[in-house]
């Protein structure tokens, strides 16, 4: 959950981060009582995500600059649509802007492309979710934005939910029997709210796991044929989710396969910030 206390923690250390000592540009240039009006434009079409964080920027650089958002997240934006407007003190507006930019472009940025993997799978019951995959430090950020886009949140952390993956079960070794009965003993020490998910890479890994009743079958790196068989097999006993290298082109091909849950990681890892830009209309 993206929570006020984590938004001004994150601002405050991108503002020292970007002035340690100062703007000095703005501090020999820019008069000490000159006020700026800035309007935050979108450039180029895309879905908003970020604006409080924006507001949240500028309020934490001078309490006296007011923020007029716009527009909400989640708005598809088009060219020229102005997101927000800002107006107070010159030398802090010019000081927020590119923290605040930063923060909503790449914000956006992960909410227009989780729109377009979301649009692509439309109608087909499948659901696109993000990963771990994130900047280190924004990943309440980031996930945050994959909601705005429409897509839903993997785990947050590995605090949250039991993911045996491959290297767990590498440790376990191949005999199915051991397998499952430590999938059985894992459940058992569970509380009843915690979720059981387990990655599999070959077909034939499925009978061990489906016979330890967990909730979430994922299928790694497979073929759009083997995610087929892999759901038939599965048959509504679990959730199924697929995951590994999905790209936006083949991404309904694999929806279309029955399964419950895409996990994309190029979501997050692999995104290219929505162009905003803060221009300035007035100064006096």
């Amino acid at each position: 959950m993206l929570t006020d206390a984590l938004i001004t923690a994150a601002v405050e250390a991108a503002l020292q981060e970007d002035a340690p000592w100062g703007d000095v540009t703005g501090e020999v240039l820019v008069p000490a009582d000159a006020v700026a009006t800035a309007r935050m434009v979108s450039r180029q079409a895309g879905v908003l995500a970020g604006a409080a964080v924006v507001a949240a920027t500028f309020a934490a650089v001078d309490p006296r600059i007011a923020v007029r958002v716009e527009r909400a997240d989640g708005d598809v934006l088009e060219p020229g649509t102005v997101v927000a407007t800002v107006v107070g003190p010159a030398r802090g507006v010019l000081r927020g802007e590119r923290v605040a930019l930063n923060f909503a472009q790449r914000m956006s940025g992960i909410a227009t492309q989780t729109r377009a993997y979301v649009d692509a799978v439309a109608g087909t019951g499948a659901r696109i979710v993000d990963t771990r995959k994130t900047t280190p430090g924004l990943r309440a950020f980031e996930k945050y934005a994959v909601r705005c886009g429409g897509g839903h949140n993997h785990r947050f952390s590995l605090s949250d939910a039991v993911m045996a993956k491959d290297n767990h079960l590498a440790l376990l070794g191949d005999d199915p029997e051991r397998i499952t009965a430590a999938l059985r003993a894992a459940r058992a020490a569970l509380p009843h709210t915690v979720h059981l998910e387990v990655e599999v890479d070959r077909l034939d890994q499925l009978d061990a796991v489906l016979a330890a009743d967990v909730d979430t079958v994922l299928l790694d790196n497979f073929s759009v044929e083997d995610l087929r068989t892999g759901v038939e097999k599965v048959a509504g006993r679990a959730l199924v989710e697929a995951s590994g290298g999905i790209t936006l082109p083949g991404i309904r091909e694999v929806a279309l396969t029955g399964v419950d849950l895409i996990a994309v990681g190029a979501l997050t890892h692999s995104v290219t910030a929505l162009d905003l830009g803060l221009d300035v209309a007035v100064a006096v």
